[in-house]
């Protein structure tokens, strides 16, 4: 029953981080050559975009955070990225993500919508962007499906803040 037990939480982790990376068996979407982290174009922004930001930014102002738990998030950004300077896997690294303009780590092939987005990474996009990707920017080769629950989210915004400084 042991062995059982053991086989069935070994077998269950495996699909948590399938699903947290996005794969899916025959899902070429799901297994990109290269994944990024990115944000909303500045040409494409709309009232509603602006609208949905600028409420985004008052729900993260109003979150008490907790980077030490934003750690443990940041356990599903792992398969793909590092916080190592200069250490890109299939995600870019994530060394002093916070503050740096999207597209700018040396040796990462980013997606165009990536590289013509012009955003800076504030505190208040990461939080909206990591709700879902792929709707923030389309286009992007970022593969995971984002972080639906808000405080996770601050608390992973908050982590990635207290290791860009």
């Amino acid at each position: 029953m042991k062995r059982n037990f053991l086989m069935g939480a070994a077998a269950l982790a495996g699909v948590i981080t399938l699903s947290a990376c996005g794969g899916a068996a025959g899902d070429k979407a799901a297994a990109p050559a290269a994944t990024e982290t990115a944000a909303a174009p500045a040409a494409t922004a709309t009232p509603a975009a602006d609208a949905a930001a600028a409420t985004a930014t008052m729900e993260y102002a109003a979150m008490t955070t907790d980077a030490a738990a934003g750690e443990k998030v940041f356990a599903l950004c792992r398969s793909c990225h590092v916080l190592e300077d200069g250490v890109n896997r299939v995600g870019p690294s994530l060394y002093k993500v916070v503050g740096r303009k999207s597209g700018s780590v040396a040796g990462f092939s980013y997606s165009d919508a990536n590289k013509a987005s012009g955003v800076t990474w504030t505190t208040d996009v990461l939080f909206k962007y990591l709700e879902d990707p792929k709707a923030f920017m389309p286009g992007t080769k970022m593969a995971f499906p984002g972080i639906k629950n808000a405080q996770d989210r601050a608390n992973l915004v908050a982590y990635l803040d207290s290791q860009s400084k």
